[in-house]
């Protein structure tokens, strides 16, 4: 599942069929039985495309039976509720295969895979189908290059087997046969072929935890290295193995997609929030516009009316055959309202004029004063600007000399004194 750092890393996923409605589902799917899909991501017109590498001869589960039929593997000791089908998914982040050419280097590549995936499951004849899907877009990278992008993947439909040897038991009549192998069997047994290895150190010897106990590396980390090694080992150096200890060595198919879908989900997220944005600018700018629309409205409907009333005021009366005009009651009228209402607006219009006559009279007169006054004061403000403390102090010193010559000049009062006789 591609990161968008950069970097390309190889995934290999393992996922359980349990029930038989599990394996004819993932059948469906992988052999393209349906006439549609779901998936919108599948695009049915390049199905030809698809390569297998292994195609199955029949349903999965007839192979199944046919293989046990003819002794290829065994479900002897296998309990009922066992799981009997396994899946394999392996997987490069699609921008690696866009980078290199696309289509047919997918096919060189999971050419390569798929004998991987011949030594991981343990021979071939345990594969019921192996086929490399090219049909299903990359959406997210289709709408941001602007063409069609596919997501090449292999799907591996195997059967876990493990190798068990059977020994002659003790009601063997050949006593001396008792405990030696009688037969080797391939056993259907998905937890003891998926059962966690003894981690080990660049010596080959066992790590150990504090405590002395040995470490133990998960199938699913096991199935990344296996895969990563032998597509490494076979010239593809130009990508690294999918993150330790991440989910995707646990993903199944479905939870794959839906991460995928996560992804790009974000990405349209953010393309709808750039889009909202845009359409609250667009709205702003609308009703800005519609603002200044239904002003021009007003004002022309104004316009319209004050036309209107000209023109009605002209074409007003009838001349008669003497020469003079004739009004209607109603003409005389509105005639009379306009002549009343153009006279005081003319006398408002004087009383105003002459009052704005006035004004400006006043403010001649006090303009005049203002640069007499300011005539008067240049010296003082000359001085002030080139010695400001020398004429502060001297002005100081005649206000105290001032106040001093008003107390000294005025008439002591005397208080009367009242004198009974």
């Amino acid at each position: 599942m591609a990161r968008n750092d950069g970097i390309d890393r190889t995934f290999a996923r393992n996922q359980d069929l349990p029930t038989l409605d599990d394996v004819a589902k993932v059948q469906e799917h992988n052999e393209r039985e349906k006439d549609s899909y779901s998936n919108q991501d599948i695009d049915t017109t390049q199905t030809y495309r698809n390569i297998h590498f292994k195609a199955p001869t029949g349903s999965y589960a007839a192979m199944f039976d046919q293989m046990i039929a003819d002794g290829t593997i065994s479900t002897r000791g296998l309990k009922a509720d066992a799981v009997k089908y396994g899946e394999l998914i392996f997987d490069v982040n699609s921008a690696y295969f866009h980078n290199h050419g696309g289509y047919e280097y997918a096919k060189q590549f999971y050419t390569d895979a798929y004998k991987a995936a011949v030594e991981i499951v343990g021979g071939e004849q345990y594969i019921l189908s192996a086929v490399m899907h090219a049909d299903e877009r990359n959406r997210a990278m289709s709408e941001a290059l602007g063409q069609d992008v596919y997501h090449y993947h292999l799907h591996v439909v195997y059967i876990p087997v493990v190798e068990k040897q059977i020994l002659w038991s003790k009601r063997c009549k050949d006593k001396s046969l008792v405990g030696t192998v009688k037969e080797t069997i391939m056993q259907v047994s998905r937890s003891k072929k998926w059962e966690s290895k003894v981690a080990l150190d660049e010596q080959g010897n066992p790590l150990l935890t504090s405590k002395g106990k040995k470490v133990l590396r998960t199938s699913y980390s096991v199935l990344q290295d296996d895969f990563f090694n032998y597509m490494k080992a076979a010239g593809y150096t130009d990508v690294e193995r999918g993150e330790r200890g991440s989910t995707e060595e646990h993903l199944t198919v479905t939870q794959f997609k839906v991460a995928q879908e996560q992804q790009r989900l974000e990405a349209v997220t953010a393309q709808i929030t750039q889009s909202e944005q845009a359409l609250d600018t667009a709205q702003a700018a609308v009703e800005k516009k519609q603002k200044e629309l239904q002003f021009l409205q007003k004002q022309t409907k104004e316009q319209r009316t004050a036309a209107l009333t000209v023109q009605e005021i002209r074409s007003m009366g009838k001349k008669t055959i003497t020469g003079n005009i004739t009004l209607t009651p109603s003409e005389c009228s509105t005639l009379k309202d306009y002549a009343v209402n153009g006279i005081l607006a003319k006398a408002e219009n004087s009383r105003l004029e002459e009052k704005l006559q006035q004004v400006q009279k006043s403010a001649a007169v006090w303009k005049q004063r203002y640069e007499s006054l300011k005539e008067q004061a240049r010296p003082y403000l000359e001085a002030v600007k080139l010695a400001p403390e020398k004429v502060r102090a001297f002005l100081d010193a005649i206000l105290t000399r001032t106040r001093q010559t008003k107390q000294h000049n005025q008439p002591v009062r005397r208080k009367s004194q009242n004198m009974e006789l």
